[in-house]
């Protein structure tokens, strides 16, 4: 049995890839802050085959609650076989209408978060020699967009995090990857003016197989998708 931490799994691609991971017969660890659509994930992963369910109370903008969450996983499955890191938030607004706590907040949950919560697993992972850290990019990590500067820059800065990653897993049994998705049709899309272009299931399917399936080849690797 594989045993992966999700983040972001309320919905839309983390919903999706919790789903797609409980379908084979993984054990999860379904890491957000406590809500009505966390339980709800939950009990949808347990239904879809998911060995065993835990849910992970934490909020993404604090070390504190995320390290601690990080232990309690570890405490309960042992190292993770999979890491996929799916959290993440976009507020549109001009770069001149855009508060510095705005802009800490869309930097902590899309960039700092996934650092803390990988450096806080990383030791027991590298100690069994095997396991797997994918993060959830977007197009946005390979471009600029207007009214979405936070977003991007932090989208951005996942990307450099990943590859430095990727060369220090070098010879150790572990890989990282990201996937850059375009145009997902999930509720992050509406009011941004793109058609959506592929499905969170469709992300999750390549998720999927970059946690269970890919070569370690693989290794620093980005993988775009454009949709259809």
């Amino acid at each position: 049995m594989k045993n992966i931490l999700i983040t972001g799994m309320s919905r839309g691609i983390g919903r999706a890839t919790a789903l797609a991971c409980a379908a084979r017969g993984a054990g999860l660890g379904l890491l957000g802050r406590p809500s009505e659509k966390q339980r709800e994930s939950a009990d949808l992963c347990l239904k879809a085959g998911a060995k065993r369910v835990l849910s992970l109370a934490a909020d993404a903008t604090q070390v504190a609650q995320l390290e601690r969450a990080a232990g309690e996983f570890l405490d309960a499955f042992g190292a993770p076989d999979a890491v996929i890191h799916s959290a993440g938030i976009a507020v549109r607004s001009s770069i001149e209408a855009t508060s510095v706590a705005s802009w800490q907040e869309q930097l902590q949950i899309n960039l700092s978060a996934p650092f803390v919560l990988t450096r806080a697993l990383l030791p027991a992972m590298r100690a069994r020699g095997a396991g797997r850290i994918v993060f959830v990019g977007s197009i946005s990590s390979t471009l600029g967009t207007a009214n979405l500067a936070g977003y991007c820059a932090s989208k951005w800065g996942l990307i450099g995090l990943m590859k430095s990653l990727a060369a220090e897993l070098t010879d150790s049994g572990l890989m990282t990857c990201a996937v850059l998705p375009g145009s997902v049709d999930t509720e992050m899309l509406v009011g941004s003016g793109f058609p959506p272009r592929m499905s969170a299931e469709q992300v999750a399917q390549t998720l999927v197989h970059y946690a269970f399936d890919a070569p370690l080849a693989h290794n620093g690797g980005c993988i775009e998708m454009f949709g259809t």
